[in-house]
C-alpha cells in the first residue's frame, strides 16, 4: 500500500465575522507566510481566511470570482447565473444585421429627436 502524504496540522482558529452568517477561519501573518500554499489550497476549495496581526483582522483571503476583466466568457457566465441575461440559442439574424438602417428626412436630426424625447420624459 502506498504511503500518503503526512497530514498537515492547521492551527487556524474559528472566528465569527459580524454581518455574515457563517464562520470564517483566521491565521496570523507569520502563519500565513509560513503556510501560504496550504492556505491557498483551502481558499481554492471555497474557504475564506482572515489574516490577523496581533489578533486583529487586517486582510482576507477569498476565492477569486471569475477570471478578471480580460475574461468576457467568465463575465457572461456570472451574469447568466445571476439571472441578468439569457444567452441566445438561435443563430444571429445576419440578414437583419446587414440590412441598411432607416434614412433621415432632410433637415431632421437624431440628436434633436433624442433631446426632445428626454425633455418630454419618454
Amino acid at each position: 500500500m502506498a504511503e500518503s502524504a503526512p497530514l498537515v496540522h492547521f492551527t487556524l482558529d474559528w472566528i465569527y465575522q459580524s454581518g455574515y452568517f457563517s464562520f470564517m477561519k483566521r491565521a496570523s501573518i507569520t502563519e500565513a507566510k509560513n503556510r501560504l500554499s496550504a492556505l491557498i489550497d483551502r481558499v481554492r476549495e471555497g474557504e475564506t481566511i482572515w489574516i490577523t496581526d496581533r489578533g486583529r483582522p487586517v486582510a482576507r483571503l477569498e476565492p477569486a470570482r471569475g477570471g478578471g476583466p480580460s475574461d468576457p466568457e467568465g463575465r457572461l457566465s456570472r451574469l447568466e447565473r445571476g439571472g441578468i441575461l439569457r444567452r441566445g440559442t438561435a443563430a444571429p439574424p445576419v440578414a437583419l444585421i446587414r440590412r441598411t438602417g432607416p434614412r433621415l428626412r432632410p433637415g431632421s436630426s437624431i440628436v434633436r429627436a433624442v433631446v426632445e424625447e428626454r425633455e418630454k420624459g419618454l
